[in-house]
């Protein structure tokens, strides 16, 4: 049987060796592996580009929020790590400060007499408080800027009461300021 195989093949080995298909059907199929190449996803994409869009935003967003947050987490816990009292003292002022601040924004615009350069100035992490605060983790042993930054709570503090009694006595108060500062003197 071998024998008969061999002698076969070497009779009929022209037919064998035969051209193959044209280069019309290798072009053909070469365009075709490209689109499959391509797939599914790539596809779905060209259907779906807004939702592929919008999920990407959101990621993004997610991202940023988580960034954000972690590094202003990060900030705080700096500041605690390098003066937990002067941590309890920010966070004393800093209630009270923005107690004031919506006292104050209680009136109408047109009633504080107030420019936007001044109403920036008076919310409390104005370029002052980040200059200190910025000299304090530069300098965290430094006493003089721990009293600079707690004399700065203290001024922005009675700054605001200063305020909000001119307004207090130019202006009818709020009903529901008028209770709350009633309640604070």
């Amino acid at each position: 049987m071998p024998d008969n195989f061999e002698s076969f093949i070497q009779q009929h080995r022209d037919e064998f060796e035969g051209p193959g298909p044209s280069p019309r059907v290798w072009a053909a199929l070469e365009k075709d592996l490209t689109e499959q190449r391509q797939g599914r996803v790539v596809q779905l994409l060209r259907k779906n580009w807004f939702k592929a869009a919008v999920i990407a935003v959101l990621m993004i967003n997610a991202a940023a929020i988580f960034y954000f947050t972690g590094h202003k987490r990060h900030q705080q816990q700096e500041l605690s790590a390098i003066s937990p009292d002067l941590q309890e003292a920010r966070t004393y002022y800093t209630t009270r400060i923005n107690a004031k601040l919506q006292l104050i924004d209680a009136y109408p615009a047109n009633e504080l007499g107030l420019d936007s350069t001044a109403r920036q100035e008076l919310q409390l992490r104005n370029d002052t408080y980040k200059a200190l605060e910025k000299e304090l983790k530069n300098n965290p042993g430094n006493e003089r800027i721990r009293a600079a930054l707690i004399r700065y709570y203290q001024l922005k503090l009675d700054l605001l009461d200063k305020i909000l009694e001119e307004l207090q006595d130019r202006h009818a108060v709020p009903g529901h300021t008028k209770k709350q500062y009633e309640v604070e003197i």
